[in-house]
């Protein structure tokens, strides 16, 4: 039998998976790592780590399964997207890898916008200026680091630095160049225009691949320190959540998938490219070959009920247990939607998806004497699907189709919040058998490049098992769409006052 690996290069750790030809588990593990904060608004870390964690994973996963090493036909790599790595000619790391949470680029932002013109680059990267993209990272170096910035020779992104470790090949994938706003992104290459304006050296960027595509082989030393063949091939792989739509399943147009992690995302394919001249989603290209994703992102999804839980929730139960998210979703259970007409605004990191406003804060509107904890909780859940639902509602705007939605993340695990997206969305809701997703999705992008499997689509078609359905209920629906309305309504009221807040 034949064996994948899938390797996803996390923020807080690193994991690899085994699996068989069927895509069943063997054998995985996860290795952690820190983040650096030297200053506020700073994220940081080294990409050795990223490195040493892979290795031993690798390793791992080898010792534990017992598979014969020659029986191993692809590693297919995810990971972590926007990060900065800078290498010097000796291929050494020259400083402590920018990472996507990283907020330090306001000003290159704007040289960004400034330099080429928001609808250009919109027009071209199908995104405007972000901070936590690459472009402005590799501006700020230049701008604050200029010694650092003379000796890079190499730029890459956090998985490929990884790749660069297992094969000694510089190369990268369409959708993770996607987010570095550098790449043209309908063209699916990288954009000299963009390149010349900002005067970026096209030499240090690492070859675009598509997803599935073979980059290069595991090096002699790296396959006796892990046990693997020096024949095991290493396709190009994706980003986290191009790798995650591959392990649900979304392959195909009128597909998509709602992601509850610390952050939220709804994500659709598109076999055609749909950029918003609004910016207000991404577009990126997609881990299926020739076709793309639009994905709209909520800062604070499972973050904001983890940070109700222990802030707020602690101590509810009267027999003194401690706050559980399991005690959480049972006393929702007893509330009526609406939360009896309370509200929240989840915008504890500010938001992106569709204000782009970091100085935007949370908020609770309707509070009275009557309301308890388990409104509180209802409402939080509630505000974070009303969140997600702005992203929804763009892409249905933008002309996509969706049939139903995948929910994946921890999210994922609550009954009552499959059952109230399905209810906000009104939408059938779907999960999934696995919950590997981006490692599963890199072991069907490695199948692919082995030969093991004859497409992405093929693969996904018959090995992604979709279990419940959930339908929505319509009265629901009617009730949550007047909660919508003022929701929406209370962001247009606040923003004058959230920035005026954020001068104090």
């Amino acid at each position: 039998m034949d064996y994948l690996i899938g390797i996803d290069v996390g923020t807080s750790g690193t994991r690899a998976v085994l699996f068989d030809e069927n895509l069943n588990i063997i054998s995985s593990t996860s290795e952690e790592y820190p983040l650096y904060q030297p200053q506020n608004g700073y994220a940081e870390q080294d990409p050795e780590d990223w490195a040493k964690a892979t290795i031993k994973a690798l390793k791992t996963i080898m010792e534990n399964s017992g598979v014969n090493k020659n029986n191993v036909k692809g590693i297919g790599l995810s990971g972590q997207m926007h990060g900065l790595v800078m290498l010097d000619e000796n291929n050494s790391v020259i400083r402590p890898a920018i990472i996507w949470a990283d907020q330090r680029t306001e000003k290159e932002c704007d040289e960004i916008t400034e330099k080429v013109g928001k609808e250009k680059l919109i027009q071209i990267t199908a995104n405007p200026a972000l901070t936590g993209f690459t472009a402005s990272k590799i501006l700020w170096v230049k701008n604050n680091e200029p010694e650092n910035y003379n000796r890079c020779k190499h730029i890459l992104l956090p998985k490929d630095y990884v790749r660069f470790i297992l094969t000694g090949v510089y190369a990268t994938d369409v959708s993770d160049a996607s987010g570095m706003q550098l790449l043209d992104v309908p063209k699916r290459q990288w954009s000299d225009k963009i390149l010349d304006i900002l005067e970026i050296d096209k030499d240090k960027l690492a070859k675009v691949y598509e997803s599935p595509e073979v980059t290069g082989k595991i090096k002699k030393s790296i396959a006796e320190e892990t046990g693997l063949s020096e024949d095991t091939i290493v396709v190009a792989g994706a980003g986290d959540n191009a790798a995650a739509a591959i392990g649900t399943g979304v392959v195909t147009d009128g597909s998509a998938f709602t992601t509850i992690g610390t952050s939220g995302v709804v994500y659709a394919h598109s076999s055609e490219v749909h950029i918003d001249p609004k910016g207000r989603v991404h577009t990126f290209c997609c881990a299926v070959p020739n076709a793309w994703h639009i994905m709209g992102v909520t800062q604070a999804a499972g973050l904001s009920l983890k940070w109700f839980k222990n802030n707020i929730y602690e101590g509810f139960n009267p027999l003194g247990e401690k706050a559980s998210y399991e005690l959480i979703n049972k006393a929702i259970e007893e509330v009526e939607i609406g939360s009896e007409k309370l509200i929240y605004l989840p915008y504890l990191m500010g938001e992106r998806t569709p204000h782009l406003d970091p100085n935007a804060r949370g908020v609770f509107f309707g509070l009275s004497a009557k309301h308890n904890k388990k409104n509180l909780a209802r409402s939080v859940m509630e505000g974070v699907s009303f969140s997600l639902r702005d992203s929804y509602e763009i892409l249905l705007e933008m002309g996509l189709q969706i049939d139903e939605m995948m929910i994946t993340g921890g999210g994922a695990r609550s009954r009552v919040w499959r059952q109230m997206l399905a209810d906000i969305f009104n939408c059938n809701v779907r999960t999934i058998e696995s919950e590997e997703g981006a490692s599963l999705g890199a072991a069907i992008l490695a199948g692919v490049g082995a030969g093991i499997f004859e497409s992405v689509e093929s693969a996904c078609e018959k090995h992604i098992k979709k279990v419940q359905k959930i339908i929505p209920n319509e009265k629901n629906h009617e009730i949550y769409n007047k909660y919508y309305e003022i929701y929406g309504e209370l962001y247009r009221n606040l923003k004058n006052s959230f920035k005026k807040l954020g001068k104090i």
